[in-house]
């Protein structure tokens, strides 16, 4: 459980510092430009360790195919909707906005069918953390149009949910390696991406060394090792509790705001922080009750695999 939990800190510290190196990005890239180049240094990162590993990428039509799609959903698609939302919105809001994920993971695993027992306690945990985003976005003080920046994060929430379903269910617990998985994932985004260069991607390029660093920062941290992290943690527990760490970008997103940004802190916002953390911990605390108690009571002492794609070794 310390690692399973470490391993969702760093996970939501390095994935709600994404909406900050984003923005900074922007400043001199266009939508384009950010998600190839984020694509690009987070393929090459993990190539590299895929490499350092001694493992290679994955072989067979079949898998690639199923690589193909999960990159679209949860890589490309994502990726430029994020670009573009943040051209109109800042990132702590964008933090908040993609911490829908988990309810769209819901959704899907409903939908598919990898999601048939829901406790009541597990529903309130999600109910809980959706109602601490609400109290930290306070859509009561706003006005006007939601706007499509806005509508693009969310747009990216989903695609996120779709894809980490479909990783869950088509690549992990299959005998290959995370880091093999991820690597490939990545190359296949930066392929699909390159397509888009007509729309905006061919515009001169004038990096200043901050935006140069958030964009290092963005590729190699922030995509290439977040992204072989939520690997790790769908083949370890799956898709949507993996979708649960979404709940935690708002506290990051909008702490980096105050401290990076200089942006306003209320009472409200620590109080929605709060109501996320709690709800995160009933979501995560429910989930791995089943699987303390059909240890000892499956027979299968002797078949440690009985959960094989679900806890794989390091």
């Amino acid at each position: 459980m310390p690692k399973s939990w470490a391993r969702v800190g760093v996970l939501a510290l390095l994935w709600g510092s994404t909406f900050l190196w984003i923005e900074i990005a922007l400043e001199a890239l266009t939508p384009v430009q950010v998600t190839l180049t984020r694509c690009v240094l987070g393929a090459a990162t993990l190539l590299v360790a895929c490499h350092a590993a001694g493992n290679r990428l994955p072989g067979g039509a079949r898998i690639w195919g199923h690589v193909v799609v999960a990159a679209f959903f949860c890589n490309a698609l994502p990726f430029a909707m994020f670009s573009l939302g943040q051209q109109t919105i800042d990132s702590g809001v964008a933090g908040v906005l993609n911490a829908t994920t988990p309810l769209w993971s819901l959704l899907t695993g409903l939908a598919i069918g990898t999601e048939r027992r829901l406790p009541i306690a597990r529903l309130a945990g999600l109910a809980l953390g959706f109602a601490g985003v609400v109290l930290i976005f306070a859509p009561w003080e706003r006005t006007g149009p939601v706007g499509w920046g806005a509508l693009a994060i969310v747009a990216a929430a989903a695609s996120y949910a779709v894809g980490f379903a479909y990783m869950g269910r088509h690549l992990v617990g299959r005998g290959i390696p995370t880091i093999s998985l991820s690597a490939a994932q990545l190359v296949a985004a930066t392929a699909l991406t390159a397509l888009t260069l007509p729309a905006g991607g061919l515009t001169p390029v004038d990096l200043d060394p901050r935006t140069l660093a958030a964009v290092v920062v963005l590729g190699v941290v922030a995509t290439g090792a977040t992204f072989h992290l939520t690997y790790r943690t769908i083949a370890a527990e799956g898709a949507t509790n993996a979708a649960t760490v979404g709940y935690l970008l708002p506290v990051v997103s909008v702490a980096l705001g105050v401290v990076v940004l200089d942006e306003s802190f209320s009472v409200r916002i620590a109080a929605g922080m709060a109501v996320v953390l709690v709800g995160v911990a009933l979501t995560r605390r429910q989930a791995r009750a089943p699987e303390r108690q059909d240890g000892p009571n499956s027979g299968n002492v002797g078949q440690p695999g009985t959960l094989a794609g679900r806890r794989p070794s390091p």
